[in-house]
């Protein structure tokens, strides 16, 4: 099984912190969110580590020789060319990340307590295409599942948008985590191109496929991408 750390974002929330690194390299405590991202997916069994890369791409490079890797496997996903966003990410990465296993896709910038061996349990005891981490918090966006946490649907509750794959009964809406398992098949069924969102390519297969929706109830889910965020995490880890 592999590991797909989406770390190319530009960063932009968390600035000041990342006019001069990548938000990957943003230190909590002393200690890289990469550092961090490759040390909670290393809880699974892996044998090998995708990382893309592209603002400030060569500092990760640099990063991961001096660290030698965490004598992990890892290789590295090159988006410096041009930014892909999640789903584009994930279709470029197909070479690296085969069609044999299911994969983790992990965001570099959240903080996570949850069990990765129970989210894999579920999405193995489910066999849908993908098995989403989801929590209940409050946000403006949010994927909306059935009673099966088969997913339904998305929500933006401070626009009002919202967009239906499912119209049913009592729906709920819960908050992603940027944590998910995908199974390889999902290659095939990629329609998109270029640079587009996992969620958007989620949304239009859910319309035929069984994507599913993993409750996490663990202890502690942060995102770092706000320097208040990441201040407020320096005090609970």
């Amino acid at each position: 099984m592999k590991a797909f750390i989406l770390a190319a974002g530009l960063g932009t929330r968390l600035y000041p912190y990342t006019s001069n690194r990548p938000k990957a390299l943003v230190e909590l405590n002393g200690i890289t969110l990469l550092e961090r991202a490759i040390r909670k997916v290393s809880e699974l069994q892996l044998s090998e580590i995708v990382i893309n890369i592209h603002h400030f791409g060569d500092k990760i490079i640099d990063f991961l020789k001096e660290k030698q890797n965490f004598n992990l496997p890892i290789v590295i996903s090159d988006e410096r060319d041009q930014l892909l966003d999640t789903g584009g990410a994930i279709l470029k990465a197909h070479h690296l990340l085969g069609d044999e296993e299911p994969f983790l896709v992990y965001n570099v910038d959240i903080l996570s307590s949850m069990d990765l061996a129970a989210l894999l349990a579920c999405h193995n005891e489910k066999g849908g295409l993908a098995t989403m981490a989801v929590r209940e918090r409050v946000t403006d966006r949010y994927l909306v599942f059935n009673q099966e946490m088969l997913l339904s649907g998305w929500r933006n509750t401070k626009t009002g948008e919202e967009i239906l794959v499912r119209k049913e009964d009592s729906l709920k809406n819960l908050a992603f985590s940027g944590i998910q398992l995908i199974q390889p098949e999902i290659f095939s069924k990629i329609t998109e191109t270029g640079k587009f969102s996992v969620i958007q390519m989620h949304l239009r297969l859910a319309k035929s496929e069984s994507i599913y929706g993993y409750h996490d109830t663990s202890k502690h889910w942060m995102d770092l991408g706000k320097p208040d965020q990441l201040a407020k995490a320096k005090n609970i880890i």
